[in-house]
């Protein structure tokens, strides 16, 4: 019987040896791909950086300015070309139309309003007083 007591003893020994040191790799594995992943988003940041850093270089005023000289046949602006918006053609004059919506509906005229809006009438509310 002790003999038998001892083999389990030892059996359970070697079974949470075995589980620890499961355990215990998982997680450096785990600990190593967490490293990888950072260094891989680090990476990815940096790339984006390059990008904008490029995108920057390739919309600079001076470069654009320089390929629109070289590529368009562009005029340039007169004084003669500035207008005020009324004298455009083709453009009717816009107003309030949502207001001539509402006129139209007989909804234009003021509504009849208390002096004080703090005023309320209790003969006129319907719902009950508590």
């Amino acid at each position: 019987m002790v003999r038998l007591l001892n083999i389990l003893a030892i059996a359970a020994l070697i079974g949470s040896a075995i589980y620890a040191y499961t355990i215990k790799y998982e997680t450096i594995f785990h600990a190593e791909t967490i490293v990888k992943l950072q260094h891989e988003i680090k990476w990815e940041q940096d790339k984006i950086g390059m990008l904008r850093a490029e995108w920057a270089h390739l919309t600079r005023p001076e470069r654009i300015q320089a390929l629109a000289d070289r590529f368009l046949d562009l005029q340039t602006v007169s004084l003669n070309q500035i207008v005020k918006p009324e004298s455009l053609p083709g453009k009717a004059q816009r107003g309030d139309e949502i207001g001539q919506k509402l006129e139209a509906l007989g909804l234009g005229a003021p509504t009849n309003s208390p002096a004080n809006g703090s005023i309320i009438d209790p003969a006129a509310s319907s719902t009950p007083a508590r």
